[in-house]
């Protein structure tokens, strides 16, 4: 592959473009800094000029965004096609080099290329990932689905706005967009897997779909027509959640939850599709099996038992809530000293702890994620197993696990739930958001260090 790029004159207006500007700015999205994952493909190749030349005068700020798999003796160069298309734009480009191993499968190249997307969105600060996604990948997903078994929320397939994600191209043709860039004068990588029959996606490209084609030259017309109405009937389940307020459906950290009890009553059928929008809610794929073994939980009524989900996702039954939840891997924490030098920050685990020393309040509540000590400093560890707190108000001690408990603290959050103890191991002072300790209060106006816990 040369690495002379042609030079790119004035274009005329081209009618996908106008269309282009119609559809995306139909799609609502706030003016912001997005990322575009840009492979080197027609597609995405396509996909950069055209937000180039639709969305930048929008006020949008782009970001390109290149995952070289290093699977391919042309990787370099085509890295290096994307950074300098990216360069000839004026825009940033970041390529990230995934090294997976030979012989990675297209499932696993997928997977490895969206975690590290996803990872330079965050770190770009970035709202949305665009990708390329067009017409035909559209028509090869339904029939993916289909081939895999999938339910109708399934054969919605790709939709324009997912969450973070955006497919501003689903709207036009693998061959449109191969002739917009044609005009436009740029060159693009043609990647021999994307005709490989191995893959099963091309196998359904270059084998079945022109088979079908011949038998039925609208097949595509009526695959992105099943998938238009699998996307309305997911669309209608997903408000369904909001129309019944017994669910009570809410957003948690890392998840959403809704109450037990009233999927109980339901048809079971009933029961899975709600179980099944939820999981959209949250951002996790649940399919039907799964789905039943989730309402099997919820009958079994067993607090703090769960389900998996798939990867970090699982359903947990707890205080008659079903969460579905993201769990990540959590490594132990070690225990950290606070308030010596103020102000001052400290992110601890998934929770953020920031203090300064200010006049203390007239009265510190028992409650809350603010609370105020005698100066001296503070230790922030996890809660063990019979750790006891002497709460303000109260008679005694009482064991941190009970404490949880009233707090109806699910029992998978308490694992890493932060307490605060004086230090040289001194009492219990603090189990932010639960209980606030009788011991180190300061007297009203005096000098005291303000604590705020935010629990990520």
């Amino acid at each position: 592959m040369s690495d002379v790029l042609p030079l790119m004159g004035p274009l005329p207006v081209h009618q996908i473009a106008s269309r282009f500007a119609e559809y995306f700015g139909g799609l609502g999205l706030p003016v912001g800094r997005v990322l575009l994952g840009v492979s080197g493909g027609a597609d995405s190749l396509a996909l950069l000029h055209l937000m180039h030349t639709v969305a930048l005068p929008m006020g949008f700020e782009l970001v390109v965004a290149h995952a070289d798999h290093g699977l391919h003796p042309d990787s370099d160069q085509v890295a290096n096609l994307v950074s300098r298309y990216a360069a000839s734009l004026s825009l940033p480009a970041v390529v990230g080099r995934l090294n997976l191993p030979p012989g990675a499968s297209e499932s696993a190249s997928r997977d490895a290329r969206r975690a590290w997307l996803d990872q330079v969105r965050v770190e770009q600060g970035c709202a949305f990932l665009i990708l390329g996604h067009q017409r035909d990948d559209q028509v090869e997903t339904v029939l993916m689905r289909v081939l895999a078994g999938s339910g109708p929320a399934g054969l919605a397939a790709m939709m324009a706005v997912q969450g973070t994600v955006v497919r501003p191209l689903l709207n036009f043709t693998r061959e449109e967009l191969a002739g917009y860039l044609a005009e436009a004068g740029w060159r693009c990588w043609q990647d021999p897997a994307n005709a490989d029959p191995r893959h099963t996606r091309s196998w359904l490209r270059v084998a079945v779909l022109p088979l079908l084609a011949g038998r039925e030259p609208s097949v595509a017309d009526l695959l992105v027509r099943v998938a238009d109405q699998a996307g309305e009937n997911r669309r209608a389940w997903d408000t369904v959640l909001e129309q019944l307020p017994a669910l009570g459906v809410a957003v948690e950290s890392g998840g959403v939850s809704v109450a037990a009890a009233p999927l109980l009553g339901y048809d079971s059928g009933l029961a899975r599709t709600l179980i099944q929008a939820a999981g959209r809610r949250a951002g996790a794929v649940v399919g039907p099996k799964v789905a039943e073994r989730v309402r099997m939980l919820v009958a079994s009524g067993r607090s703090g038992a769960w389900v998996p989900l798939g990867g970090a996702w699982r359903a947990e039954l707890d205080f008659g809530r079903l969460r579905i939840i993201r769990r990540e891997g959590r490594l132990p924490l070690s225990q950290t000293g606070l308030g010596v030098a103020s102000p001052g920050a400290v992110r601890w685990g998934r929770w953020n702890l920031a203090w300064r020393h200010e006049p203390a309040p007239d009265r510190v509540p028992r409650d809350g994620w603010t609370s105020w000590f005698i100066p001296g400093g503070c230790t922030v560890r996890a809660w063990h197993a019979g750790d006891r707190i002497r709460p303000r108000g109260g008679v005694g001690r009482r064991l941190v696990v009970h404490c949880m408990q009233d707090a109806l603290v699910p029992r998978a959050d308490r694992l890493d739930w932060p307490v605060l103890l004086a230090p040289e191991v001194g009492p219990l002072l603090w189990i932010p958001g639960i209980c606030r300790a009788e011991d180190a209060v300061p007297p009203p106006g005096s000098e005291a260090l303000r604590i705020d816990v935010d629990p990520g």
